[in-house]
């Protein structure tokens, strides 16, 4: 009987947790999260919101180079019946309108000169340019904002069109915008295949996954990123043959930060674990199954991260933590004991939520803790995690994509811009 009832109560407790789990409390995604805010991880510094205190604010600046400039004359008489007319200028104050040109496309038509012989009457013309295959074609700059538009600010086909439309009278069709995303990504495969080089010969790598749609069907687009290159790439799976695809984790030999997905852990090379999805799980195990010693991690794990963060944590810090953390597993582990076979089951046994994530814990101690003793290493996974944010916007901005080819393709040209930005280049002026 008291078997049955602490099976029911352990029924319950994953039920609630179910229920409640949002991105705070486990790994759920915050798109998935409640209309409510979730709680944040951050610690309250006291600080007021906004600029903080020596912050140099920026404003629309005076241009020395105005366009146009309109004087206004002082007119009418003096208080005393003087003429203005008659007095000379003191001085000028001046005040600027900073606004867009009137926009319009510019026309460029090419004539080339026909000529027949006079001897045998041949006819002769001369060529067209190569960048003029048809009658009537979209220029380069047309071209670029529309993948402008539609890659990197996630605006659908239809909607580029549209705005090109409004803003300047005429549009390229959404096969046009398409065809020229295809070319683009064409030209791009040079550096793909030079960015792949570049990354792996970094001493570390970041790493995540995120669902996209094709033709609302699950695919995935996965990132690898450092602080100089970020490379995208899109799949139908989210395991080892995405990894093969994207040809860099096969064969790379530093360092890989990541959220613990059993597909990079399998990859022969050290491993650090992002603790932000370790904080989010310790929330879950405190808040609905009552696991004080997760709740007790948590706080030291935060402790510790800000103590690094202010570079107040010494070395016996690190000795000290490392050591409660030991004991803390320890006391996960006794509070939830391993679950014994029953006669007749094959396979493993299932485990409890706390312990698996008790055990984890233990097996990994080193690849979660690699912070505090790789000052290369960062606390979390953010830098992935950032990058593949965008991957959200989209899918509520503009949904998924038609085909595999236009994943693909938007997986390129974001790679070439999102390594531009890193390198300190502007999109626009690619």
């Amino acid at each position: 009987m008291t078997v049955e009832r602490d099976r029911l109560v352990v029924e319950i407790q994953e039920l609630k947790a179910q229920i409640g789990a949002d991105s705070s409390t486990s790994n759920v995604p915050p798109s998935h999260d409640k209309p409510w805010k979730p709680q944040s991880e951050r610690v309250k510094t006291g600080r007021l919101s906004g600029a903080q205190p020596g912050h140099v604010g920026k404003t629309l600046e005076m241009s020395t180079q105005p366009d146009t400039v309109i004087v206004l004359p002082v007119t009418g008489q003096c208080g005393c019946g003087y003429a203005w007319d008659d007095v000379p200028v003191h001085g000028l104050l001046a005040r600027q309108i900073h606004d867009l040109p009137e926009t319009r496309l510019h026309v460029t038509e090419f004539q080339v000169e026909v000529k027949i012989c006079p001897s045998c009457t041949q006819r002769q013309q001369a060529a067209f340019p190569p960048e003029v295959p048809g009658q009537v074609q979209c220029g380069p700059r047309v071209l670029a904002l529309t993948t402008l538009l539609n890659v990197v600010h996630f605006i659908p086909l239809a909607r580029t069109a549209e705005i090109l439309s409004t803003l300047y009278g005429s549009a390229p069709s959404e096969g046009t915008i398409q065809l020229n995303l295809n070319v683009a990504a064409e030209r791009l495969k040079d550096f793909e295949a030079q960015l792949k080089v570049a990354l792996l010969s970094e001493p570390v790598l970041y790493a995540d996954e995120t669902g996209s749609k094709v033709n609302g069907k699950l695919q995935w687009l996965h990132i690898l990123t450092c602080a100089s290159y970020t490379l995208y790439g899109h799949h139908r799976s989210r395991g080892s043959d995405a990894l093969v695809a994207m040809g860099v984790l096969p064969e790379y030999r530093g360092l890989l930060m990541h959220d613990a997905w059993h597909t990079y852990l399998a990859l022969p090379m050290d491993h650090a674990l992002c603790n932000a999805h370790l904080l989010r799980e310790l929330r879950g195990l405190h808040e609905f199954f009552q696991q004080d010693w997760a709740g007790n991690l948590r706080s030291a794990l935060q402790l510790v991260y800000h103590q690094r963060k202010t570079q107040t944590l010494t070395a016996d810090g690190i000795t000290a933590f490392k050591a409660r953390f030991d004991r803390l597993i320890t006391a996960g582990l006794d509070a939830n004991p391993a679950q014994e076979r029953i006669a007749g089951q094959r396979g493993r046994v299932k485990q409890s939520r706390a312990r698996n994530v008790a055990l984890r814990c233990q097996r990994y101690k080193r690849e979660m803790l690699r912070f505090l003793d790789d000052d290369r290493l960062p606390f979390d996974n953010n830098l992935a995690e950032q990058g593949i944010r965008m991957m959200c916007g989209k899918r509520k901005i503009s949904g998924g994509f038609r085909s595999e080819l236009g994943g693909e393709v938007f997986c390129r040209i974001r790679s070439y811009v999102a390594t531009l930005r890193k390198q300190g280049m502007s999109s626009s002026r690619a």
